[in-house]
């Protein structure tokens, strides 16, 4: 999945707020359930302090003591956490009784001024260090005790790393809970945004069918947001045929109405003697030549821009081959043929005949024993099946072509050999009709001393990656 693909957009972007809504909702759990422990914690450790306020009084010399141990046994073992202490907040005064049997001889250093003020008879809730660096939870009240004035504070605590291990314990089931959640999200999104995007593909496969000429329009039923760009689209193509179609109409009227003038100053030239005679007629017939040229030129330019068009390029090769032989059966030539059936040309049948025919022709007219033709696709290196190109070589074991003369052989009329018959035009229609397609042709000699030729033309994507000898 590539990064500037619309499904990486669409996964990329839900995963981020996924990832994001699901911290903080993990966050918010997580603080939920501490502030729902701790004030459970608290209310048992208030619990403890009224049984505490309960248990405690001064005897006859004016000293606390305990009336009542506390039933809770965590307060019996030394140094777990577990304290409860009463202090005189006079100043200047020690009184001081403890939870000897889990304090021992230690003692609670609480603050004069815990987290907030502490009002008598308002128990507040703080964190604090004990002996032995254990964290503690302690709510703290002062009090008088009845018959007495003097103000006492009343401590009680609990073991926090308790408290803090049950928060961590919740805190990794969220993460474990909120991770399987986050996981199936994203799969979840990534089904919907393959499934969402389906009708794209096919549009994408639809269009493919019409470059390619399997099809003349889409036909698939998209989606009612994608429908509406598939009927623009459809009549888009029937403009394009439309276009192409008043083109080959209006270039066969020119040549009606072109060739008719011409054979009519024709005839009047011919049958009148005398130098201007024979020049009206010698540019008369120039004119047509020329005529022909480009009407032909423009009928093979709109053929080889319109849409859809498709040729299978191993059945017109037989027919060529078949026929050549035939006109050159006393060569006895032999024909090396490597094409998949499966090959396929972007473009008119007629244009591939005629470039083609030409290669063939000049072929077989200058071969003494042996032609190739092999037809293969060129896959370019990391790229999709349509970023290669399709590749026909045609050579010969003939006498070739000398590598300064190969681009004069391209030009118009350029005949490089006097005594072979022939027009001089045969490569050049090829080249410039390859031009109109977007291919190449490229001149090469060929390992047996003929001329080895090769044309390219883009993929149009229904090519095997291989040619399969035939």
């Amino acid at each position: 999945m590539r990064s500037n693909s619309l499904a990486f957009r669409l996964i990329a972007s839900s995963a981020v707020w996924s990832i994001v809504i699901l911290a903080i909702t993990g966050f918010v759990l997580t603080s939920l359930f501490r502030a729902s422990v701790e004030k459970s914690f608290d209310e048992r450790l208030e619990d403890n302090l009224n049984a505490l306020l309960a248990s405690i009084e001064f005897n006859e010399n004016g000293q606390l003591f305990e009336t009542v141990v506390l039933a809770d046994p965590k307060y019996q073992r030394p140094f777990q956490g577990w304290y409860w202490q009463v202090r005189s907040v006079a100043p200047g005064t020690e009184s001081r009784l403890t939870s000897f049997a889990s304090l021992l001889e230690k003692s609670l250093d609480i603050p004069e001024h815990p987290v907030r003020d502490v009002q008598t008879g308002s128990p507040v809730q703080f964190y604090l260090t004990g002996p032995y660096g254990k964290s503690l939870r302690v709510i703290e009240g002062k009090f008088t005790l009845p018959g007495s004035t003097e103000l006492l504070s009343f401590a009680v605590s609990g073991n926090a790393d308790a408290l803090e291990a049950e928060i961590q314990n919740f805190r990794q089931t969220v993460i474990i809970a909120l991770s399987v959640l986050a996981i199936g999200l994203l799969l979840a999104t990534f089904l919907q945004v393959k499934f969402g995007l389906i009708p794209l593909r096919k549009l994408q496969q639809g269009l493919v069918s019409v470059r390619t000429g399997r099809e003349e329009r889409l036909e698939e039923t998209y989606p009612d947001e994608i429908q509406p760009v598939a009927a623009e689209l459809n009549a888009l193509l029937k403009a394009n045929q439309d276009i192409v179609e008043r083109a080959r109409t209006q270039v066969g009227n020119l040549a009606h109405a072109l060739k008719t003038p011409l054979s009519v100053i024709t005839n009047e030239a011919t049958n009148s003697d005398g130098r201007f005679s024979v020049k009206v007629r010698e540019q008369a017939e120039v004119m047509r030549d020329q005529i022909g040229l480009y009407l032909d030129r423009a009928q093979r330019a709109a053929r080889a821009h319109a849409l859809g068009s498709l040729t299978e390029v191993r059945p017109v090769l037989d027919a060529l081959v078949r026929t050549l032989q035939r006109i050159n059966h006393e060569k006895a030539i032999t024909v090396d043929l490597r094409c998949s059936p499966a090959m396929l040309f972007r473009g008119e049948r007629q244009d591939f005949e005629e470039m083609i025919g030409n290669l063939l022709d000049n072929a077989f007219k200058w071969a003494e024993t042996w032609v190739r033709i092999e037809v293969y696709f060129e896959k370019a290196a990391g790229t999709s099946l349509d970023g290669g190109r399709l590749l026909i070589v045609v050579e010969d074991d003939g006498p070739g072509l000398p590598p300064d003369r190969r681009r004069e052989a391209l030009e118009r009329g350029r005949r490089l050999d006097e005594t072979k018959p022939g027009s001089g035009l045969g490569l050049s229609i090829v080249s410039e009709t390859a031009a109109m397609y977007s291919g190449a042709i490229d001149l090469n000699s060929s390992d047996r001393g003929g001329l080895r030729i090769q044309l390219s033309f883009p993929s149009m994507g229904a090519q095997t990656t291989s040619a399969t000898d035939q």
